[in-house]
């Protein structure tokens, strides 16, 4: 493991792993923080995403540290993330340094789409307090991937799946998570119904922390 970390003035946090080099776009105060939230983004997408926004938002009115990801293989431009035992092992790296921006509080973890999916596989290996599953992608048609997030349950995690009703990748049933939220109207992009996906993870986070 070669983890490492460089900060910059900006709020940003560049972290080298084995997959390259990462990059957290921080906000709220380590210091201060009542839990740390990492958050990442879809195969191909970016953490501007706007539930990935709503859900930092959240985090921040209830005094948390939020750290927005992005993963190495998108820091170097490429569009799909290759190897889920890579993408994993990276983001272990990623978490460990994080954490040590806000060492001894909760640490809850999640991402959307593919980063929900990394999020919920990792969330064992992390001791992750809890995770964000945004538009988790149920089936590619098939097989399933309910087993992930059973598997983050199994780990100790609670986890939350925020799902479009129309979302042609499938929604977890209650089975699958601890709470499933579908937004009615909303797809696989969640990009239409912040305040709804904010309401969701703020009824529910402080639960969690």
């Amino acid at each position: 493991m070669t983890s490492d970390r460089t900060a910059s003035a900006n709020g940003v946090v560049e972290i080298i792993t084995e997959a390259g080099v990462a990059r957290a776009e921080l906000d709220g105060d380590g210091a201060t923080a009542r839990f740390l939230l990492a958050l990442t983004h879809g195969a191909g997408g970016s953490v501007e995403a706007p539930d990935v926004l709503a859900v930092r938002d959240v985090a921040l009115q209830l005094g948390g540290m939020v750290a927005r990801v992005t993963q190495p293989y998108r820091v170097k431009g490429a569009r799909a993330p290759g190897s889920a035992a890579r993408q994993d092992a990276a983001w272990v790296e990623i978490v460990i340094a994080l954490r040590e921006l806000a060492p001894g509080v909760p640490f809850v973890q999640g991402g959307r789409s593919n980063g929900a999916r990394v999020a919920c596989r990792t969330a064992l290996a992390v001791g992750a307090r809890a995770v964000i599953a945004l538009a988790f992608p149920l089936r590619p048609p098939r097989p399933t991937r309910a087993g992930e997030l059973r598997a983050a349950r199994a780990s100790g995690a609670v986890v939350l799946v925020v799902n479009g009703e129309r979302d042609p990748f499938g929604i977890p049933d209650s089975g699958d998570a601890d709470r499933v939220v579908i937004v009615p109207r909303e797809t696989h992009a969640l990009k239409g119904h912040r305040a709804e996906i904010a309401e969701a993870v703020a009824e529910w986070l402080p639960t969690v922390i």
